[in-house]
Order: C-alpha cells, then structure tokens, then sequence
C-alpha cells in the first residue's frame, strides 16, 4: 500500500529521490565543481521539455522547442565564463530565435506560442543562470551550499510544520495545502539555514544570515504559489511524474529556480 502523508507526498519515495539527488549535487561539489552546472544545465532541459508537453496538452500551447532548448543551455553556459553579460546575451538572442522560429506557422496563436516561448526561456533557463553563477568564485561550492541548504530548510520545515500544526490556510484558491503555520516553520529553519550557513560555511556574518534565509524563504514559497498558479490555469496537478513522491522536475524547480537568482544577488552584495 502506498504509504501517502497528510501532505499529500508519497513520503518514502520523496526522501529517496530527494536524497539521491543530494547525493549527485554533492558528489559534483566536492569532485569537480563546475559538474554542478552541468546537473542545473540537464534539469532545465528536461524541466523545459516537461512545461512544453504540459502547454501542449492543457492550452495546445506550442513553444518554439528547438530555440529554447538550445539558447536556454547557451544562457546557463555562457553564466560560466562570462556571468552577467553572457546570460543576458544568450537570453537576448533566444528571444530573437523564438521570434523568428515561430513564423512559418502563420499569425494563428503567434502571440500566445511566442510569448510562453519567451516566458519559458526567463524562468527557466535565465534564472538557473543565477545558479551557475555561484559556482565561480574561490567559495563557490560553499555559496552553492548556502542556496540549497536554505531552499531545502525552507521546504523541509514548512513541510513538517505544516503537517503538525497546519490549519491555516496561506493561499486557499491558488494552494489548498499551503498554510501559515508551515510558512512560519519555513522561516524558522530557513533563518537557521542562513545563519549557519553565512557564519560557518562562508565568511559572512550572522545578520546577513538572517537576511539571506528570510529572502531565500520568500523567494522559495512565491515560486511554490508562482508554479501552483500556473498548474491551475493549465488544469493539472503535477507538472510531470519523473521524480516518485515529487512529480515532475518543475515541481522541484519552482522553488528552487527564483531563489537562486536572490542567492547570487545576496552573496555578490554580502561577499564581493
């Protein structure tokens, strides 16, 4: 029998997943850094791959694929050597791809197909970018440690507050589950998170912590409502059923993709 918690989660599953891709985000941190990029690189892909068959099926919304996909690896790559300039020069020609790519198929839907085509390539592929970003610098796999230690805080302590004591509801219309409780769960650990993070891992101090958790915390649960909004207008529950216990790669990556551009920003400000 399929062991499903309150949340909703086939839990066993979630944990296992979620530790596996731990495992490979760490492996690639403490062998050779910049594999780290090239895990953020697959998972856009495939996360790019995934809204584009959800468009499809829900809205016959049909993204220009092939410009995405290619300039959306370009905009991630490109963060690498040359951070700001290049991503925002990949992303300016994709957008210029999607335009063109677009045309043979007459004036019919246009606008709709371009203007996701477009919103695909920013929230994707642009805001993994701000990852990528992190992986540079000498401290780089303790700035990507910060990130994904906050993100997974945020989750986890919402997640278990909102299970315990969860009975307000934060969002009923966009996110039934989501409450205030686990908001405020989220926040304690995800404070915690930074705190530790910024004094221990890097050479930051503890008020910065707490700034960098409390944003991380925002960020991760407007991502959350941002992706649960557009599941709701496509009218679907999950984005994909790659991952067991988590859905599909979008459903990890709502959370996950916002944070990391407020991540690169803080850290740039905090640890120049």
């Amino acid at each position: 029998m399929v062991n499903s918690s309150r949340a909703g989660r086939n839990l066993p599953a979630a944990i296992a997943v979620g530790v596996a891709l731990g495992a490979a985000i760490l492996v690639s941190l403490f062998t050779v850094r910049f594999l780290f990029i090239g895990i953020v690189a697959a998972a856009i892909a495939l996360g790019t791959i995934e809204l584009a068959r959800a468009l499809r099926k829900a809205a016959d919304i049909r993204l220009a694929l092939v410009p995405v996909l290619v300039g959306g690896q370009a905009t991630i790559w490109l963060a690498w050597p040359f951070g700001r300039e290049g991503a925002l020069t990949a992303f300016v020609l994709t957008v210029f791809a999607c335009l063109f790519w677009r045309l043979p198929r007459g004036a019919d839907g246009y606008l709709r197909d371009v203007a996701a085509s477009i919103f695909a390539t920013a929230y994707l592929p642009l805001f993994a970018a701000f990852a990528a970003m992190l992986v540079p610098p000498e401290d780089g796999v303790g700035r990507v440690l910060a990130f994904m230690i906050g993100v997974v805080a945020s989750d986890t302590g919402g997640y278990i507050a909102g299970v315990l004591r969860g009975k307000h509801p934060m969002a009923p219309s966009i996110s039934p589950k989501k409450t205030w409780e686990g908001f405020a769960g989220s926040m304690i650990a995800g404070i915690g998170a930074g705190v530790l993070t910024l004094s221990v891992i890097l050479d930051g101090q503890a008020w910065q912590g707490v700034i960098f958790g409390a944003a991380i915390v925002l960020t991760a649960t407007l991502g959350d409502l941002v992706e649960s909004l557009i599941k709701r207008d496509l009218g679907i529950k999950d984005m994909g059923d790659l991952l067991p216990g988590h859905g599909g790669i979008m459903d990890r990556l709502d959370s996950l993709l916002p944070s990391a551009v407020v991540s690169w920003l803080l850290l740039s400000a905090f640890l120049p």
